[in-house]
């Protein structure tokens, strides 16, 4: 893969958490915010607001839980976990149209974007 049909895929594949602000803003309809860590609440703490809890582990049993005319979008800690990319891979495969949010809870919590405690 060339240089620029890198880019171009990474742009295609993932929101930042204010381009995700921006495009639900807009058009509520057509997203599903899931959160994939598999870790319990207590030690997870916060997720998105309004976003559903699907760890990575459950995914492939409650894909039946997700429409297909929706744009997924899946988070997990940070930049350096790629649970949400596995995650992605798992619904790609399934017919699914997916993003990942780049930096996860993290960089949605170090913007003080709204979040609810579990």
């Amino acid at each position: 893969m060339d240089i620029m049909n890198y880019f171009q895929s990474k742009v295609e594949a993932t929101f930042s958490p204010m381009d995700y602000v921006s495009a639900s803003k807009n058009a509520p309809e057509d997203y599903v915010l899931i959160d994939v860590r598999n870790a319990p609440a207590h030690i997870r703490k916060v997720k998105i607001l309004g976003s559903l809890e699907i760890s990575l582990n459950e995914l492939e049993n409650r894909l039946s839980e997700l429409p297909k005319n929706k744009t997924i979008v899946v988070y997990c800690w940070d930049i350096w976990c790629n649970m949400a990319a596995h995650a992605a891979i798992i619904l790609l495969n399934n017919g699914y149209k997916v993003k990942e949010l780049v930096g996860g809870i993290s960089a949605w919590q170090s913007m003080k974007l709204p979040t609810q405690e579990l």
